[in-house]
């Protein structure tokens, strides 16, 4: 079982709020309390107006979603709220893929043409980042652009499937393997990366989703987790003791195994559905594309939990209606959190027109 972590927003500047700053501030704060909706902050550029942004978020005391119009701005805002608020976590959660190709069919040449992506690791983890401390922690500012209003995995999902591990604790290591490989952790022995496990004798190597140079080490005696470290996945050494550790899921689309076994179900009637249409139509090609490439898909799931472009099956997975919106970061944010848009004359026509595809 989580708890939250209670913790206070605290403003590091060598200034104080001028000029307009204070009044704008103390009306804003105010519209919050009073549950008001929507409030708009004018100002020209250079007017301080994400240093009245980050002492709104201070004097609410409640998390914050920061939306920004693009990664160059997102990125801006992510660096100046990171020297606001050195103490508190501000995360940046931004679209991961440095190149996509869609996939695509041309069934005149029979011409299919795999869909093809390079994800950025880094800004990965920092999604995970993101999705982990707001999940755990209340002074949380996430700082995003429209990337957030794009299907996620299902909040219910991600959170059912963590676990704790803590020293006293007794567990059969092989059990503990059988939970990561479920998180979608790959087993592998020589090459320890993100998102990657390793058993060494009586001892478990993890490293998290969320981390970029730190991992940890678990050691059992016998049944019995003994030891729990943290150390540098690069040189081994270790940098901290621990008593416990929290292990989130290494893809924000796990999903249970029950879950799964009827989202393939779905997908099945579904398929079985669409080839009589494309059938009936004469669409022959279609119909061995869809079929073949569908089918491989379940293969992958039902063996291994996920597939490549798992996303394209959100709404099965996550068993909602068709024409409902998917989950997306918006879910994983407490009812309190408040919401910022930045640039709001460019942002919000934006969103607009990325809800109307």
């Amino acid at each position: 079982m989580r708890v939250m972590i209670k913790a206070e927003f605290k403003v590091e500047s060598p200034f104080e709020p001028s000029g307009d700053q204070p009044e704008a501030i103390k009306e804003l704060v105010q519209g919050l309390k009073d549950g008001v909706k929507n409030q708009v902050l004018l100002g020209v550029t250079g007017s301080g107006k994400t240093f009245t942004m980050a002492k709104i978020i201070e004097a609410a005391k409640r998390p914050a979603l920061i939306m920004a119009p693009n990664k160059i701005l997102a990125a801006q805002l992510y660096s100046e709220m990171k020297e606001f608020f050195p103490n508190n976590h501000v995360e940046y959660f931004v679209s991961y893929y440095d190149y996509y190709q869609p996939e695509a069919y041309i069934p005149k040449t029979d011409t299919y043409i795999e869909k093809d992506s390079a994800i950025n690791e880094q800004i990965d983890r920092m999604r995970h980042g993101a999705t982990r401390n707001v999940l755990e922690t209340s002074d949380v500012i996430i700082v995003a652009s429209v990337s957030c209003i794009y299907g996620l995995g299902s909040m219910e999902s991600y959170s059912a499937m963590v676990f704790n591990l803590k020293v006293g604790d007794e567990i059969d290591p092989a059990e503990v393997c059988k939970n990561l490989a479920e998180l979608l952790y790959v087993r592998n022995q020589i090459s320890f990366t993100r998102s990657t496990f390793r058993l060494l004798g009586d001892t478990l190597e993890i490293f998290p989703a969320h981390y970029e140079d730190r991992a940890w080490r678990v050691t059992f005696f016998g049944d019995e987790i003994e030891e729990i470290a943290e150390f540098d996945p690069l040189t081994g050494k270790k940098t901290a003791d621990l008593t416990e550790v929290t292990v989130y899921p290494a893809n924000h689309y796990v999903t249970p195994r029950p879950a799964l076994s009827q989202a393939i179900t779905h997908i099945r009637q579904d398929l079985a559905i669409r080839l009589n249409e494309f059938k009936n139509e004469n669409k022959l090609l279609e119909a061995q594309r869809l079929e073949q490439r569908t089918r491989f898909d379940l293969e992958m799931i039902e063996s291994t939990g996920h597939c490549k472009g798992i996303e394209n099956y959100s709404r099965y997975l996550t068993g909602r209606n068709p024409g409902e919106p998917p989950p997306t970061l918006f879910e994983y944010l407490p009812k309190n959190a408040i919401l910022f848009i930045d640039e709001s004359h460019i942002s919000v026509p934006q969103i607009g027109a990325m809800y109307r595809g």
